[in-house]
């Protein structure tokens, strides 16, 4: 038997030459099934399938790809300092890849939370442990997907924040309605491990390997501190784990809904419909037209949070109304950067039923809210402020990224005139920046230095260049407003509908403009491997005549990879590149060889000079016979050609 097969690792094959398209399949195949049978119910199957595809080489192979290749934090190392490893590395990891090994400690880092001073801590595990919890995640997350709740939208495939600021939409665009906005204390902090556990009710050999992680323990500046509670951030599987914890939020809540009592011509089926909770990761809202039923939900959720050692956050919840003030609270509450708030309107303006015949005196609007414009606005002066003395080109690189990112998340609501607002705010900001770069110089002068106007567009920052293409600053403005569509219902990436959520991904607000158009030009296929991209793929956009060799920037010149087919592809190129380079070489030499001979008055023998072919070369089977060779023969001063 062999030892190496035996330990799941794949006798004689190099990391390049991996069947990665092969494997997704096989994979994803096994993730369907374990989808299906979740769905049904049928626990017994679940658990034989993820047992067979936890100790497939093609599942394993896929989770030391995701975590060494594709992650964005490939090169961050755990506490044993192993990072960025080679493709023979990889390989060795795969080998030694087995559950139930006892887990490393985390290596603790703090990183500052968007826009605030605190601190948050991240936990980072080994590399040996990240590619164990990508292979644990492989198997645990398709059954949990098909038991997920459909309003539950954080840390999950397919879904976005863009989907739960729909769902609110959905819920009180006809009604207004009293919300509790709440946001759970330390959340994955202080999850109760044992209630953690019994929630998952995996097999044994899952549970033990979860259990040994959540009770590895972190090291702080060389200290080492255990943990009795709560799930590290910065794991590969502690999204899923915190979702699993809060996994039954809603469901508590429609079983209070169906206690409710029903309103002429309205049964069970409305009262839970009426009562809608969103969570978006640890913050959820909870929305219900009577302040009685929603001031009870509260009740009944700070209760089931202490089944699992949590508790709401006071400072972070708040009880509000939709259109109305209630006592001391501002109409509208601010979920994942919108303020959502409802506005009296006249009978022109006014929103009406679900069924269109009644206008309802009201609008529900949703916009940026004003702290995360602030942040915005902020960081744009931050990055103008720390390039005072920058090329214009390099102040211009540097902002980009901010406002095209930022505009996008925004692009799904009313966001005009707050793009308007901030379109304003950066043109003073970078009026004093020129200013002050040419003191003696007149307003005008500088204005024409920095400002031009480009395809009917005035007052546009930008470089002068003598090119077509100059550089220049977006604006905020320019971003088209599109309304994004909410994720059907309880749908999921492994209900095998790959053309569907492939679309999705497409027309993902959150997606870049370029990545998008690739996708859409692409069918949602990658150019390499054909198959579809799923939501946790690494995309990357490849020349496919590379710049080096005079391919243009263009979408014409453009194709979408994943990660590992656009390195598959590089190393390809690279080879056919040094071989194309070895072969003008040999011929050049060739030809310096016959030419010495020649200068010598020798008469070379250009039969040991032709092309060889390679072993295996067919192109020549059915060719003519070869005609004789030739050479130079030196006849009364001349050179005449002779055959030999």
């Amino acid at each position: 038997m062999n030892t190496s097969k035996a330990r799941g690792f794949h006798p004689m094959i190099e990391w390049k030459a991996i069947p990665w398209r092969k494997l997704e399949r096989k994979v994803f195949k096994l993730q369907k099934r374990i989808y299906q049978a979740s769905q049904r119910g049928d626990v017994k199957l679940v658990r034989g399938l993820q047992k067979i595809l936890m100790k497939s080489w093609s599942a394993r192979a896929l989770s030391v790809r995701r975590v060494s290749q594709d992650n964005q934090g490939k090169k961050t190392a755990g506490v044993d300092g192993q990072k960025s490893l080679t493709p023979k590395q990889r390989l060795t990891l795969l080998g030694e890849l087995k559950l139930g090994t006892k887990a490393s400690p985390t290596r603790r880092v703090w990183i500052p939370k968007p826009g605030m001073e605190e601190k948050r801590p991240l936990g980072i595990p080994t590399m040996k442990d990240r590619a164990l919890q990508a292979l644990v995640k492989l198997a645990l997350e398709p059954e949990w997907e098909a038991r997920f709740e459909p309003n539950t939208y954080g840390f999950r495939p397919g879904r976005s924040c863009h989907d739960a600021i729909e769902a609110i939409y959905a819920s009180i665009h006809c009604k207004s309605k009293f919300v509790l906005d709440a946001d759970i204390a330390k959340c994955f902090d202080r999850i109760d491990h044992e209630a953690l556990l019994n929630k998952l009710n995996t097999s044994p050999t899952i549970r033990r390997q979860v259990r040994a992680w959540l009770k590895a323990g972190v090291m702080d500046s060389m200290q080492y501190f255990e943990t009795s509670e709560g799930t590290p951030q910065g794991g590969v599987i502690s999204p899923l784990l915190a979702n699993i914890a809060l996994h039954g939020m809603e469901n508590r809540i429609k079983e209070y809904a169906d206690t409710l009592p029903t309103r002429g011509g309205f049964g069970k089926r409305d009262n839970r419909k009426a009562l809608s909770l969103i969570r978006y990761a640890d913050d959820f809202v909870i929305l219900h037209e009577e302040i009685t039923v929603v001031q009870r939900c509260k009740e009944i959720i700070s209760e089931w949070l202490k089944g699992i050692g949590l508790e709401l956050q006071p400072s972070k919840t708040r009880l509000a109304h939709t259109l109305n003030q209630y006592e001391q609270e501002q109409p509208g509450f601010n979920f994942l950067g919108f303020n959502i708030r409802q506005f009296p309107v006249g009978k022109y303006q006014t929103g009406k039923t679900s069924r269109g015949n009644r206008p309802l005196g009201f609008k529900t609007i949703i916009t940026p809210s004003k702290d995360k414009l602030k942040v915005h606005y902020d960081k744009i002066a931050e990055v103008i402020e720390a390039h005072k003395t920058a090329p214009q080109a390099a102040l211009i690189s540097r902002i980009n990224p901010i406002i095209r990112g930022w505009a996008k998340y925004y692009s799904t609501v009313i966001s005009s005139e707050a793009f308007s607002d901030l379109d304003n705010l950066t043109y003073l900001k970078l009026t004093a920046w020129a200013k002050r770069r040419h003191p003696n110089k007149s307003a005008g002068w500088v204005v024409k230095k920095y400002w031009q106007t480009i395809g009917g567009a005035n007052w546009v920052f930008a470089t002068r260049s003598e090119g077509k293409n100059p550089m220049r600053l977006l604006k905020h403005s320019a971003t088209e407003i599109k309304r994004h569509v909410k994720v059907k219902g309880e749908s999921s990436p492994y209900d095998g509908n790959l053309v569907y959520w492939s679309a999705r991904m497409g027309n993902s607000p959150e997606m870049p403009s370029r990545i998008s158009k690739l996708l859409k030009k692409q069918k949602g296929k990658c150019a390499h491997c054909g198959l579809y991209f799923r939501e946790n793929d690494v995309m990357e956009v490849d020349h496919r005549v590379p710049k080096s060799k005079g391919g243009k920037d263009s979408y014409d010149n453009w194709q979408l990879l994943h990660r590992h087919c656009h390195d598959t592809k590089t190393a390809t190129d690279i080879a056919k590149t040094k071989a194309k380079e070895a072969e003008i070489i040999e011929r050049v030499e060739r030809a310096k060889a016959i030419a010495k001979a020649y200068a010598q008055g020798e008469s070379p023998n250009l039969r040991q000079y032709q092309h060889v072919d390679v072993p295996g070369n067919k192109s020549g089977c059915n060719s003519a016979e070869p005609k004789p060779t030739k050479r130079l023969e030196k006849v009364k001063d001349k050179w005449v050609m002779r055959y030999a």
